[in-house]
């Protein structure tokens, strides 16, 4: 899936949109990828010198990453958007720095009425780099 197909997808655009490509999905998995760049807002003075990708950032690619996925089970009209509601276990292991690319796991594991729970992985040279617990709903953006 190219940049303008994940930009269809969700709401998300450059430079919030975290997603380089879709590598596979089914009805319950998805499975992206995504190079950092030393250019990146968010790498631009986190650790001068040692820049260090955010952990929010890897948290917001798996977050992304759902979105994709669940807008097959969504309308796609712009009558709803996902939100996350919610973010457990989140667990860091190994550091991605710019220069990286990661895989982004993301699994579906429950769907109860609006809310989708799903899990997420960051993996980096094939091992984990980020893992979280995750839920999101769909909203109905309000009149501006």
């Amino acid at each position: 899936m190219t940049a303008e197909q994940i930009e269809a997808a969700i709401p998300h655009r450059l430079p919030m949109r975290l997603l380089d490509e879709i590598v596979e999905q089914t009805e319950q998995t998805i499975v992206c990828k995504k190079s950092f760049h030393s250019d990146e807002f968010f790498v631009q003075g986190h650790f001068p010198g040692y820049p260090i990708v955010p952990g929010v950032i890897q948290c917001e690619c798996c977050l992304q990453a759902g979105a994709i996925l669940l807008s097959k089970q969504t309308p796609q009209d712009g009558s709803v958007v996902p939100v996350a509601t919610r973010m457990d276990n989140v667990k860091f292991k190994k550091m991605v720095r710019p220069g990286d690319t990661v895989e982004i796991h993301v699994t579906l594991n429950e769907q109860l009425s609006n809310a989708f729970y799903m899990t997420g992985k960051v993996m980096l040279d094939g091992k984990l780099a980020a893992r979280l617990d995750f839920a999101c709903s769909v909203a109905t953006p309000e009149e501006g």
